[in-house]
């Protein structure tokens, strides 16, 4: 089962379906009617956070769903604790998504004691949302069955890039032996297609499709 979701997504496009809070979209129905329109469009799965949001779209959408859960201020937010963790996988997503930093967690624990207790006490994949090559091999190294760029540029010790950081997907691609997620300030086909020649697994797109105060605002900005 997991090697088919994996599979699944080799060479193809993931959409995060993702509102800010307080914004209109905020809301897991609309979320899921975004989901439900990027796998019209040709999404191979989708990415989406919030417990609510989740279960949703989990039960509506025929895609796999890779799961996170944003919480606090603090530097480690996206499914910071394996408490976090556990929860996301309970809503019956195929791939739970966790900060794969080398930042502290607010629980203590270690990157790689997170995984470990996921793999042992869930049947979900796991995504580590890493920022650096360090980051990505030791993730992968703790049994992460993806590495994804997404924090690439948002970590203090990180320099954001014009666009995806396609340095950091070689870098990943020739040095892990699962399958590499370029994610992150992909705003373009173009860019997309760069990410998948400089070697990544797959590629997520978030903003550019499904953020309409984003896009309205680099046309509003342009005139």
């Amino acid at each position: 089962m997991s090697i088919n979701v994996i599979d699944a997504l080799r060479g193809r496009l993931i959409v995060s379906c993702q509102a800010y809070p307080g914004e209109p979209m905020r809301d897991p129905r609309t979320m899921t009617q975004v989901a439900l329109s990027a796998a019209r469009g040709g999404a191979a799965a989708i990415r989406a956070q919030g417990l609510d949001d989740l279960r949703l779209i989990h039960q509506h959408v025929d895609l796999p769903v890779i799961g996170l859960w944003k919480d606090g201020d603090a530097p480690v937010f996206i499914t910071p604790t394996l408490e976090h963790a556990l929860a996301v996988a309970e809503t019956g997503v195929e791939i739970v998504a966790i900060d794969g930093t080398a930042q502290e967690r607010p629980d203590g624990r270690t990157v790689a004691g997170t995984i470990a207790e996921l793999h042992q006490r869930t049947t979900a994949l796991v995504m580590a949302d890493c920022s650096t090559l360090e980051e990505g091999r030791a993730a992968a190294d703790a049994g992460a069955d993806l590495v994804g760029t997404t924090l690439a540029g948002y970590t203090p010790y990180t320099e954001k890039t014009d666009g995806p950081d396609l340095k950091l997907v070689e870098q990943l691609a020739a040095a892990v032996d699962v399958p590499v997620v370029c994610e992150g300030r992909v705003h373009t086909p173009q860019q997309a297609r760069a990410a998948i020649e400089a070697g990544a697994f797959t590629v997520v797109v978030g903003t550019a499709i499904t953020h309409p105060a984003t896009i309205t605002g680099w046309f509003a900005d342009a005139l």
